[in-house]
């Protein structure tokens, strides 16, 4: 029998403009706008809709932002009968996949992220850092490199994305020398636009602060599995789902393996949902063209309606 797998973006998909047509169009929608700007405190449905891009992309509002879109693609696929048969995000993504599972409500998932994305731009201030894509190498082998580079500063595999893309994260200096190490493997670097050197050992006190937080929320067990970012692999007791939620801030992104994990378990449709298409152009990768798979994206009115059609 064939199985949906709905995908959640993370911060770096964001862009002006998201979510606006879907506002418009569904009251329930406007609610969890509403909601989210109640939490942050913050014009997030006016940074979304209007920008700018520069005060969109400050974590502070680029992670409650993008939750807000996501929900609200979910919402609005829900409300049409769409529902998944597992679900996955992509770090910050990870917590709308909660939602859709049913193990954390809207509003808990938006609390979780609002303080998170503080947390985060608090430790990104006080521990500067960088991170890095590695295109050409595998796991193994930016492992390798992360561990020599390592004498010059702090650095580590932050986000598996694709069996032969790899980003790092770390300090400055610990991060360059590897970037040095991977191009003598002829490896191609791409430096990445961010405020903090995410999934690392420098967000460690962020991470240490957002753990009894996640304790404290309400988690269910889920109604459907989810593959989880620290594991790379499914589950839906809420012990261990809220257990593996606190070390998220911290561990690395297992994106191969979650997506693998899904495909295991007989996904073969993956619908991103939620701003861009980068999900689904990793699963791609990751899959290969050779398996008979199904790839939509909803991030607004046309695709939604497309993929309703198609489904």
């Amino acid at each position: 029998m064939a199985k949906t797998a709905f995908l959640f973006p993370g911060q770096g998909s964001q862009f002006v403009g998201m979510g606006k047509d879907l506002f418009e169009e569904f009251s329930f929608v406007r609610d969890i706008f509403d909601m989210t700007d109640d939490l942050c405190k913050a014009h997030i449905r006016k940074l979304c809709f209007n920008g700018p891009m520069e005060d969109l992309t400050h974590t502070v509002n680029c992670q409650p932002a993008i939750t807000a879109v996501n929900l609200a693609c979910l919402a609005a696929l829900a409300k049409e009968g769409a529902t998944p048969d597992a679900a996955a995000g992509h770090s910050l993504g990870e917590f709308c996949a909660l939602a859709a599972a049913q193990c954390l409500s809207f509003e808990e998932a938006t609390k979780l992220v609002t303080a998170r994305a503080k947390l985060m731009h608090r430790e990104a201030l006080a521990n500067p850092g960088a991170m890095l894509a590695i295109v050409g190498l595998d796991f193994d082998e930016v492992g390798q490199i992360t561990g020599k580079a390592s004498s010059d500063g702090l650095v580590g595999i932050a986000n598996h994305n694709a069996p032969t893309q790899v980003v790092i994260t770390g300090s400055s200096e610990g991060v360059a020398k590897a970037g040095q190490l991977a191009k003598e493997q002829k490896a191609r670097c791409i430096p990445l636009k961010v405020s903090g050197a995410w999934h690392s050992a420098l967000m460690e006190k962020a991470g240490t602060d957002f753990a009894p937080l996640v304790q404290e929320a309400p988690f269910a067990d889920a109604f459907l599995p989810v593959a989880l970012n620290v594991s790379g692999k499914l589950e839906k007791s809420a012990r261990v789902i809220q257990e593996i939620m606190t070390r998220q801030i911290t561990s690395p992104v297992l994106w191969c393996d979650c997506i693998k994990a899904l495909f295991d378990s007989g996904v073969d449709t993956f619908v991103e949902v939620g701003p861009g298409k980068v999900l689904t152009g990793l699963a791609k990768k990751i899959l290969g063209s050779e398996n008979d798979l199904r790839f939509f994206n909803v991030d607004g009115l046309p695709n939604l309606e497309a993929y309703l059609k198609e489904r």
